[in-house]
């Protein structure tokens, strides 16, 4: 089943910049040299996928507004998704599990939250669908069982704001929650536990703002397998929002395993999953814990790693991605989900596998997809 009408973009997460003026400058660089790139090829008009951090969120005022709509106008693109799952710095220093903070604990979690749902709308004042994604509630260490009432309530508030948002402007905003490993939320099971936990408390117009942002590159990283996550989530009518085409690494041997070990790096949370002979899962919060692992005796026969990487490569010369979840996972999709791909973390490639551009290696991404799924 080809998706070719589905909305196909890139998260604008890849690029450095915390600021409007750095949403701006994306856009009017990073952003139309893909587009030309991609040539007859891309999608027109050309959607697209914002990053905006808590400092941008704060600087988007009616010029702000007006700058965008502009710029969509001249170069024939929309507002499709916004990212809001990384709130402050994102690039060239530390990040790790603060990209998580604030968490929904946090009121400046509701509040940041409520204000990207305001930008949308006036961003994209004529869609009739815009989704923001968000954290999997916080990272689980440090979680506790008492934290969940404060969690589902603040969620509920942001709910409440979409479901007045609609009532006003006509914009349908759903809220998507990205499960990723080693969070409150990283598994199907944890996912569909959530929505039972929440969904009582809402009512039927905020249920309605609710829903999942896939990240295919996490879940292929928690071992699931794509069919299976896609049918459990239609059985309990989880609507997906939309889906983060990513891929993460994966290693078949134990020299793929030992050769993980090149890919870590201090400013982004790696998360490991390994598998022994006997089929029993370890998890690892970071690429360090697994190799101290290792040296004390763990003997992987297959890893992955949450490190986001070209989706079009298959094989990275010393060990393997996780694209085959993708060739199970797109052509399953329903037609109308939007897909955008996400390989964040391409500043921290080791050198020999950035061959391309950023520009280039977002257009190769996005006709990989196009191809996928025309060829399906």
């Amino acid at each position: 089943m080809a998706k070719l009408n589905a909305p196909l973009t890139y998260c604008s997460n890849i690029h450095p910049g915390e600021g409007w003026a750095d949403v701006m400058h994306n856009l009017n660089s990073h952003g139309l040299e893909v587009m030309e790139r991609l040539g007859d090829s891309a999608q027109r008009p050309f959607p697209l996928g914002l990053r905006i951090a808590g400092q941008a969120a704060t600087e988007v005022d009616a010029q702000a507004v007006a700058e965008f709509q502009q710029w969509c106008r001249e170069h024939n693109a929309y507002l499709l998704t916004i990212n809001g799952f990384p709130y402050g710095a994102f690039h060239n220093e530390r990040v790790k599990e603060n990209v998580y903070l604030p968490d929904w604990r946090d009121q400046e979690r509701v509040r940041y939250t409520c204000q990207l749902g305001d930008i949308a709308v006036q961003l994209q004042p004529d869609a009739r669908q815009l989704s923001i994604s968000t954290v999997p509630v916080a990272f689980k260490q440090g979680f506790a069982p008492e934290d969940w009432n404060t969690v589902l309530g603040h969620i509920q508030d942001v709910l409440a704001h979409f479901a007045n948002l609609k009532r006003s402007t006509g914009v349908h905003l759903m809220l998507a929650i990205e499960p990723e490993p080693a969070c409150v939320l990283e598994t199907t099971d944890e996912l569909l536990d959530f929505f039972q936990r929440l969904r009582p408390r809402l009512s039927l117009a905020e249920n309605a703002h609710l829903g999942v942002c896939f990240d295919c590159c996490h879940q292929a990283v928690e071992f699931e397998d794509p069919a299976t996550c896609l049918q459990r989530l239609a059985e309990a009518e989880i609507p997906i929002a939309k889906v983060q085409v990513s891929s993460a690494l994966q290693a078949d041997t134990p020299e793929e395993v030992e050769h993980l070990k090149g890919f870590n790096e201090p400013v982004y949370l790696h998360q490991a999953m390994a598998r022994t002979n006997d089929g029993t899962l370890h998890a690892f919060s970071d690429l360090p814990e697994f190799e101290a692992a290792m040296e004390a005796g763990l003997t992987p026969t297959e890893c992955r790693v949450h490190f986001h990487v070209p989706i079009f490569l298959e094989h990275l010369g010393d060990c393997g991605t996780t694209q085959g979840f993708l060739k199970t996972l797109l052509p399953k999709l329903a037609t109308d989900i939007p897909l955008e791909v996400e390989t964040y973390s391409f500043g921290v490639l080791p050198e020999h596998l950035k061959t391309d551009s950023v520009g280039e290696s977002i257009a190769r991404e996005l006709m990989w997809v196009n191809q996928l799924l025309d060829c399906d």
